[in-house]
Parts: structure tokens; sequence; C-alpha cells
């Protein structure tokens, strides 16, 4: 899938969150991987923050995000496991967005290639919410990698044939 050096990059602004109840500023490997990956690319690191893993924590975070005209993208990273306290998917429902379905099964189908038959206790997503986008990533490195360069490294830029996330922007909220 090329990338046409024709075409002008447009850089996009991107949210990261983690989601931990145990990981702070100086622990979070995937928030820096993430804040690390995009801004090689060539995107702005539009805000970040840690929060724990309670979905009314996640909702009102996600909300200011949407709503903030200088935030295109959140990507979260955590709480899409199995356990109780993994409830990132749920918060995501809960924004009345539209799911991007092919988005967690080809993250599992990437992540396959890595981890195997493990890739099945991901809950990965996505969706869009009053124009923004918002991909819901396992809180390790590797999904993080795994995700951005498999997907989302692509899909974020403008440049991207056939077609891509950025492309649609303008239009997501008709």
């Amino acid at each position: 899938m090329p990338i046409d050096p024709a075409l002008p990059f447009k850089p996009v602004r991107i949210a990261i969150l983690t989601i931990s109840d145990s990981r702070s500023a100086a622990e979070d490997r995937s928030g820096d991987t993430l804040e690390e990956l995009l801004s090689s690319a060539g995107h702005v690191l539009a805000a970040r923050a840690i929060i724990r893993d309670e979905a009314d924590l996640i909702v009102s975070r996600l909300h200011n995000w949407i709503d903030d005209p200088e935030v295109d993208v959140v990507i979260t990273t955590g709480g899409t496991g199995l356990t109780g306290r993994d409830v990132t998917p749920e918060a995501l429902r809960r924004l009345d967005g539209k799911d991007i379905p092919g988005f967690g099964e080809l993250f599992r189908w990437l992540s396959y290639q890595t981890i195997g038959t493990s890739t099945i206790q991901s809950r990965a997503c996505a969706v869009v919410a009053r124009g923004t986008y918002i991909f819901a990533l396992p809180g390790s490195t590797g999904a993080v990698k795994d995700a951005w360069e498999g997907i989302l490294s692509t899909q974020l830029d403008s440049r991207h044939k056939p077609c891509n996330f950025v492309e649609l922007m303008p239009r997501l909220m008709e």
C-alpha cells in the first residue's frame, strides 16, 4: 500500500491516553512509545494523560478531547483485556460513536503474527465520535508498535493510497 510522495503530508493532532491503575508518567512505556512514533512520523502531540481504569473517568476525558478542536485523534493504551478492571471498550461504547470494526480485526490479525493465539485476549477497538477518531490499544509496547506500524502509520498519513482516515476528516460531521 503505497505512499504517494507527490501529495502533501498533513500532520494530525493526536492525544494519548494511558489507562492504568498502576502506571505513573515515569513508568508509561507504551505512552512514551506512542509519543515517539507519532512525533517521528511528523504528527503533533496534542495532549497526553494517565487515568485510572474507570469507565466514568475514561468517558469524561474522551468527551473533553472530542470537544477540543485541537485534537483530531485519540489513541488509548491499556484497559482492553479481559479482567474486571479492563473497561476501555465499554467506555468507548458510551461515546455513542460509529464503530470501526475492521480496526480490531486487523489489529488481532497483525498481533497474531507476533504473539500467536494470545491475541484473542485483546479487545482492541476503534470508534469515530463527533468527528474524532479514537483507537483503543492494549497497554504493552509490543501492541502499540503493532498497531502503529501495521495500521495507524499509514491510515493517519494523508498520502496513503488508495484511501486513509485523514482524507475522511472533513466529512466526519456530515
